[in-house]
């Protein structure tokens, strides 16, 4: 299904019942990814892309090598289908002597992402924090820093929608002398993966 097809889904209140259809799937894969949720991709066409995003305490996490603030290059609709999710924003300000990060580019492929620091160093602070549960959706438009934050301990899944903006970059705030280094996406085994698709399964029934 296109992102429209089910962008149209999540308008006609059908999110969790096309999300236990398409657990299903005998082609289903998930992997770790490092900004700490399990990611299940559906579909890929272009520029556009649809995945669910798990947040478990049940399944080990891949661990950041620069930091969980980032923005994308893809303009993101993201609904909640059970748990609570944080939007934060972070606010980013060019510094030089009072830097405390770096902004990294991230170049993904299907060997994982190649992360590279860039000239640009930075302050940031907290913004706008919003919080999210179950049933709620939220936008959130191409090159705007922020973190998604599941409470501590707590359980959470989404389908994430993104459309991908021209000219836009993944990017994320890391260490001020760090280097440029390949991360590699962890995929889950078949026990893992099946130990997903039923914690997601669990809490829609």
């Amino acid at each position: 299904m296109s992102l429209a097809g089910v962008h149209e889904v999540l308008l006609a209140g059908e999110a969790r019942a096309w999300a236990l259809a398409e657990l299903s799937r005998p082609d289903l894969t998930a992997v770790r990814h490092p900004l700490g949720f399990v990611c299940l991709p559906l579909e890929r066409e272009g520029g556009e892309g649809v995945c669910l995003h798990l947040w478990t305490d049940s399944l080990a996490h891949a661990e950041s090598t620069t930091s969980q603030i980032h923005c994308h290059s893809w303009d993101l609709v993201s609904h909640v289908l059970y748990g609570q999710v944080r939007n934060v924003h972070a606010r980013v300000d060019d510094a030089r002597d009072q830097a405390t990060h770096r902004v990294y580019e991230v170049v993904s492929g299907a060997d994982g992402d190649r992360i590279s620091p860039t000239s640009r160093t930075v302050r940031h602070t907290t913004g706008l924090v919003e919080v999210f549960g179950p049933g709620d959706t939220y936008t959130l438009a191409a090159d705007r820093f922020h973190s998604s934050v599941v409470p501590e301990g707590g359980e959470a899944a989404t389908i994430a929608l993104g459309r991908g903006r021209p000219g836009s970059h993944d990017l994320s705030l890391g260490p001020l002398s760090g280097r440029s280094h390949h991360v590699s996406r962890q995929p889950l085994d078949a026990g893992e993966r099946a130990l997903a698709i039923r914690t997601i399964t669990a809490h829609l029934t």
